[in-house]
């Protein structure tokens, strides 16, 4: 057969078979999930108006996560560390805070405990040239223990009105401020990856890095930063952790790695660099809260909530392995 007439046949064949279903994989997940457990758990409260927004509350913190875990995919690169940076961070931010009781200083310390993770990150991953599964996987062991560290095992509790106002349970118009920051959060790092040239950039360098470079884009550079952005998301997520649970543990964050890759990935954000999506992460990351809340309603236990995760990741790596493939 001719090139001719293999694009004939391709142009002939019916529409619904040249539509990429993988870009819609989270908006049928979503909309099958939300009725699946509408049906099935709607007499246990599931679709009462706190319960939805409890979940959308409950997953700020994934949301922030997930946002700028796609700019890192989207480079070509991977951190597992951020669980471990939402830990510290917090303890970082509360500890600062239980000293001078300034909401600017203890936001200030938190955020550049994230940014000095990513700093790290960044400098082994483009000039030391490891792999960056390697080196956050390092990262993320090594900043795990320093938690632990910093506060001896203990909480901190953090008594801050302004602090707690602004992260935990503060309201605008009616609205949770954890709800807003999730859409801020959503808003700014769609704006910041389609409509800016450091997201296109992003997405040339995870796309192939070789001709991002012979075009004069600085990769080292914008690794660098989308490391470092990533770590203070994950800053950010220890934050508002620490105001909505009034407090800082070095466990917060350990379990949120797994809800985050699920979400991404899910969200169709390419595991291989070069395409990302802020809208699908965010809805990935609300499906991750909706099972959740599910399967709590429906009785299942946290272990059988990790292993519904698990198996989305899977589903959800399986399709992208098959679409580079195609």
């Amino acid at each position: 057969m001719t090139h001719t007439d293999a694009a004939v046949k391709t142009s002939a064949a019916p529409a619904w078979r040249r539509i990429n279903w993988r870009d819609y994989v989270v908006y049928i997940g979503f909309a099958v999930v939300f009725l699946f457990f509408a049906v099935t758990q709607g007499s246990n409260g599931f679709l009462t108006t706190s319960n939805l927004t409890n979940i959308v509350i409950q997953t700020a913190p994934i949301t922030i996560m997930a946002v700028g875990l796609v700019f890192v995919l989207a480079a070509g690169e991977i951190d597992l560390s951020i669980g471990s940076v939402v830990a510290l961070s917090a303890l970082v931010g509360a500890v600062t805070l239980r000293e001078t009781d300034s909401m600017l200083l203890g936001v200030a310390a938190g955020l550049a405990a994230g940014a000095a993770v990513g700093l790290v990150n960044g400098v082994f991953v483009t000039l030391v040239r490891l792999p960056s599964f390697l080196v956050t996987l390092a990262t993320m062991g090594a900043v795990a223990g320093l938690a632990r560290e910093v506060t001896g095992l203990q909480s901190v509790p953090v008594s801050n009105d302004a602090f707690l106002s602004f992260f935990g349970q503060g309201e605008i118009l009616g609205i949770p401020g954890l709800v807003l920051w999730s859409v801020a959060a959503a808003v700014v790092g769609y704006l910041v990856l389609r409509q800016t040239r450091y997201g296109a950039h992003t997405l040339a360098i995870g796309d192939n890095v070789a001709a991002a470079r012979v075009s004069g884009i600085k990769v080292i550079r914008v690794k660098i930063m989308v490391l470092m952005g990533s770590a203070m998301c994950a800053a950010l997520a220890g934050l508002l952790y620490a105001g909505r649970l009034q407090g800082a543990r070095y466990t917060l964050g350990e379990a949120d790695l797994m809800s985050v890759i699920a979400a991404v990935i899910v969200g169709g954000t390419s595991l291989f660099g070069g395409k990302g999506s802020i809208v699908g992460a965010v809805l990935g990351s609300l499906l991750m809260g909706m099972l959740n809340n599910g399967l709590i309603l429906a009785g299942l236990s946290v272990s059988q909530q990790m292993m519904a995760r698990g198996a989305i990741i899977l589903v959800a790596v399986s399709l992208s392995l098959r679409e580079r493939r195609s």
